[in-house]
């Protein structure tokens, strides 16, 4: 298993015995699939079936190309899995009896942030399932958002961020969950105070399938502030890139107001530790 950059320290940094030559990428095991349990910690819920059944279509015709990586209990003579959980689905899918694995050790802690890190470095996860995974790292392992950053190549805004969509009312959950509404959506939604106000604003965008700029402007319009002018310029696409690569930056909205003797530039916060955040991140050196 090829060791990959960009997302935190990756797998192999998380194992013990650090990265796998290829010796050790050879060496792998054939095991039943029966004897393999799921990694309790496995932070994503839902897989698309379609996406699974040409997953499982491969591996009957080409076989696994990339090994399982597990945990071997001689108690209880079973193996937990570490990371392949689309691989052992469809392997059980396309009828399989053994699986190829590499049997290393992790504690629990390692075993959710190497089932986190795999999923997030595939983009397997949805917001909510990212946002719970943050959550036990944060709660069962008593890790700092800076520290759970780290762990998986984000800055701390965005995992702050996504860590305050469970705090959403159930029926925004739920609309994310089930794809009616994107993160941005339920990002914007985040400005509104009270559940009540989350969840009425939540039906207007499902009735009248608002953008998420018509959902910002929605929430300014709730939070009791000044509407803009009715004269609205169109966004050239240029400051749209602008703004879009300051929120992934920033990992909030962003407004750009650019005018030919200058501008503004708007960053948004929702509470006082965003606003800690984002001032580290600028002005770190």
């Amino acid at each position: 298993m090829a060791k990959k950059g960009g997302l935190g320290r990756g797998l192999d940094a998380l194992l013990p015995g650090g990265e796998l030559t290829p010796a050790q990428e050879n060496n792998t095991n054939l095991v039943p699939v029966a004897k393999i349990v799921p990694n309790p910690h496995q932070p994503r819920y839902q897989m698309v079936e379609d996406n699974l059944k040409e997953l499982s279509d491969s591996i009957r015709e080409h076989g696994i190309l990339q090994p399982l990586i597990v945990t071997y209990d001689a108690g209880t003579d079973l193996y937990t899995l570490i990371a392949g959980e689309r691989r052992l689905r469809a392997a059980r899918l396309a009828g399989l009896d053994m699986v190829p694995v590499i049997v290393r050790t992790a504690t629990d802690q390692e075993r959710l942030e190497l089932a986190l890190i795999e999923n997030v470095q595939r983009a397997d996860l949805t917001p909510l399932e990212t946002a719970e995974a943050y959550r036990q790292l944060a709660e069962d392992f008593k890790l700092s958002h800076d520290e759970i950053a780290l762990r998986v190549g984000k800055n701390r805004v965005t995992v702050t961020n996504t860590l305050r969509l469970l705090k959403l009312p159930e029926a925004v959950q739920q609309a994310l969950a089930e794809g009616n509404i994107s993160e941005g959506h339920a990002r914007a939604l985040l400005a509104l105070n009270t559940p009540q106000a989350q969840t009425a604003a939540l039906q207007s965008i499902l009735r009248h399938q608002l953008s998420v700029r018509q959902t910002e402007e929605l929430v300014r319009k709730l939070g009791g502030e000044k509407p803009a002018s009715a004269v609205h310029q169109p966004v050239s696409p240029d400051v749209k890139a602008v703004e879009e690569r300051l929120r992934e930056r920033l990992g909030t909205k962003v407004t750009l107001n650019h005018g030919k003797q200058g501008g503004t530039l708007v960053i948004h916060y929702y509470s006082q530790e965003e606003l800690d955040a984002i001032i580290e991140l600028i002005t770190r050196e």
